[in-house]
């Protein structure tokens, strides 16, 4: 099992955990969930540190460009976001009336959330800051090494990244995959996705649909700008998907697809800074999902679908979700405002995306990281690099 790769090593856990949660006792399920809470709590602790660790030094090995490239970084990952949200509107104005019959929804709102099996106990593991507080200290820390030129910081955050990589590798890659079997023990023993892709299957079916054409045409955007083969690209970011599915989560997926990125061949200054930023502000599958969810939602209770008003929540979720990189279900939460105030979503309604988005939150969150090794190779190119290679994975 030790020489077994990262892939194999996912794909058994998930498999092991929809087997296990279909056949073991509440028991069982109670100690996984155990561990689950446990790392959890550990991977929200990292994360701040993560994106320190990591974001710093990337900002700061780039030099004076460094603000430049966050501009740029940080325009690409939303022209991404909303360019994935419109791309959803069109597909499904053309597809959902074909099976959604308006005004037809008289499905049960409850948050499938509460019929997961809890921990035995917590620990409670409080990270020292938020993650827009890291990503803020991250940018301000960067940008003061790039513009200063000392040797000082730069060499402390350096052996800091040393740190927060040690971390990563002898701690968070190796139980990933229990968490990831923990997860799917879980969900499969309490019924929650069969519960809700019962009646959303189609929907379900559009959405990955969806996800899957997005990466596609990040990858072969990516791939042209590189002079690289979008597919051999995409294959090697394979690894990072099936984590992400895991996980529920694009930041603690971050070890994962910043390992994949460099696999491609992009510069390490440039990896260490733009995976975590897009981490925490590139979320084009979330976006999908909320996008799809809520036209179907909408199409199901009669109420008007209008190319401006979800233009305009699409605008608004790209910076609103911003401030839930981390937590699975995170941006379905971050969004439940902008829900209620430009769509009209009351309290069932927004109970019902709630149950929706948990459902499939996972293959969202990895078609947003999947994107961000996408616009990884964008910038590496725009800044003046080319696609090196990688023999061998560290």
């Amino acid at each position: 099992m030790k020489k077994l790769g990262l892939l194999p090593k996912l794909i058994i856990a998930i498999l092991l955990g929809v087997l296990v949660g279909k056949v073991a006792p509440l028991f069982v399920i109670q100690v996984a969930a155990t561990f689950n809470g446990i790392f959890g709590n550990f991977l929200g602790f990292a994360i701040p540190l993560i994106i320190i660790g990591f974001v710093a030094p990337g900002i700061g090995d780039l030099g004076k460009g460094a603000g430049k490239l966050l501009g740029l970084t940080a325009g690409i990952a939303y022209l991404s976001t909303v360019a994935a949200g419109s791309m959803a509107f069109f597909v499904n104005s053309a597809l959902f009336p074909t099976f959604l019959k308006v005004g037809s929804l008289t499905i049960d709102a409850s948050n499938p959330e509460h019929a997961l099996a809890k921990g035995f106990f917590e620990v409670g593991m409080p990270p020292i800051m938020g993650v827009m507080t890291a990503l803020l200290i991250a940018f301000t820390l960067g940008l003061g090494i790039a513009a200063i030129e000392g040797d000082a910081i730069k060499n402390f955050m350096k052996e800091f990244q040393g740190i927060v990589e040690k971390l990563i590798s002898n701690i968070v890659i190796p139980l990933l995959p229990v968490h990831i079997f923990g997860i799917f023990a879980n969900m499969t023993h309490a019924g929650q996705v069969e519960t809700i892709m019962s009646v959303f299957f189609k929907v379900f079916i559009i959405i990955f649909g969806l996800h899957i054409l997005m990466i596609l045409v990040q990858y072969f955007i990516a791939g042209t700008l590189a002079g690289a083969n979008p597919i051999s690209l995409v294959k090697n970011m394979i690894p990072a998907y099936f984590t992400a599915i895991g996980t529920q989560s694009s930041a603690a997926t971050i070890p994962v697809t910043l390992e994949q990125t460099k696999k491609n061949g992009v510069n390490e200054g440039v990896a260490d800074f733009a995976v975590p930023l897009c981490a925490t502000i590139h979320l084009s599958g979330s976006t999908i999902t909320l996008t799809s969810c809520a036209m179907a939602v909408m199409m199901l209770n009669g109420m008007p679908i209008g190319f401006s008003s979800i233009f305009g929540f699409i605008l608004m979720l790209g910076v609103t979700m911003v401030a839930a990189p981390g937590v699975p279900g995170g941006a379905v939460m971050a969004a439940l405002g902008l829900l209620q105030t430009m769509l009209g979503f009351d309290e069932t309604l927004t109970s019902l995306m709630i149950a929706l988005y948990l459902a499939q939150d996972s293959f969202g969150t990895a078609c947003n990281v999947t994107g961000d090794g996408a616009i990884a190779i964008i910038v590496n190119k725009l800044s003046g690099y080319k696609l090196g290679k990688r023999d061998k994975v560290a």
